[in-house]
């Protein structure tokens, strides 16, 4: 299968920040493509070059063989974008935000009433289509807003974490809009820090810290990285360093973070490390209130390649 979107060396600065240090990955025609990372990862700014609205410092990004450096009309035309925030007007109703988006893509008649309607339709949104927008929820206007980015039927589709601060049915229906439109042969570009939702939806993924992809594959291969390692999960209000030291010293352990009351305890054979753990934290004073075993998946890939939790 054909690469649609390619990005060479991306560089991006802001004055002496790096926000996109050399980044290169390649996304294949219809493959929904996640990029991970925590917040100020850099994510966003990937996005936003590859829609042309930042202009890069090095290398170049080519979608369907147009670069953004010296063709960027080209390259708009192939895209649709959901920004992180939500770009519709909030006096306006749902069918006039949309039937007003649909204009800006050039459409007209009978092909735009189809269009909105459609995006209704796929946002969940028919019945409601004339409240004003001011009226929804946080999750209905991020419906409203991946419905506008779609209008077009756009052979990419850039979603930059359309599920930040919603509810869980709105969350899932946007998931599932994600799978519609993959199976239609839309390519998705999905960015997020929610490591489940990219578990979930995502063909093959590329993970980015501090400006860098770090990691890219499918999850599979992800988790390849670390081998036969599991995680033992503990929550755990407060754990003195001399305990953090105790827990690397255990035989078999391999690595111990803590943030936010969670500790994590990397292993290959958690079995045989998990009464020791448990007796070093006893020792100190400290209680666990759980404690899980987690095999290998995108956090714990990112703890091995960071370091430190994805929520951190």
């Amino acid at each position: 299968m054909a690469d649609i979107i390619e990005v060479r060396d991306l560089v991006k600065r802001y004055g002496e920040n790096v926000a996109v240090d050399g980044v290169t990955f390649s996304i294949q025609e219809g493959e929904t493509f996640g990029l991970l990372g925590p917040n100020g990862a850099g994510k966003t700014t990937i996005i936003s070059v590859v829609c042309c609205l930042l202009a890069p410092n090095g290398g170049d990004v080519f979608v369907d063989g147009a670069s953004v450096r010296t063709d960027p009309q080209r390259v708009k035309r192939s895209l649709g974008v959901v920004p992180q925030d939500i770009a519709l007007y909030p006096t306006l109703t749902a069918l006039e935000n949309l039937r007003f988006w649909g204009r800006m893509y050039g459409l007209s008649g009978k092909t735009l009433d189809a269009r909105v309607g459609e995006a209704l339709e796929v946002a969940g949104l028919t019945d409601r289509a004339k409240e004003r927008i001011e009226a929804y929820s946080g999750g209905m206007k991020r419906r409203v807003n991946i419905a506008a980015g779609m209008l077009h039927h756009p052979r990419v589709l850039l979603m930059d974490e359309p599920t930040v601060g919603i509810d869980p049915q709105s969350r899932n229906h946007i998931l599932e809009t994600v799978r519609r439109l993959a199976e239609a042969g839309t390519t998705v570009v999905y960015t997020s820090h929610y490591m489940e939702e990219v578990e979930a939806i995502c063909d093959r993924v590329a993970i980015v810290d501090h400006g860098k992809v770090i990691g890219q594959g499918t999850v599979a291969e992800l988790q390849q990285l670390i081998g036969d390692e599991n995680a033992i999960m503990l929550r755990v209000e407060e754990v003195p360093d001399e305990t953090l030291a105790s827990l690397r010293a255990v035989p078999g352990v391999d690595r111990v973070t803590f943030a936010d009351g969670a500790l994590e305890v990397l292993a290959r054979d958690t079995a045989a490390v998990l009464s020791p753990v448990v007796s070093a934290l006893d020792a100190s004073g400290a209680r666990a209130s759980s404690i899980d075993i987690v095999e290998p998946n995108l956090e714990t890939v990112f703890l091995h390649l960071t370091g430190k939790s994805l929520r951190d």
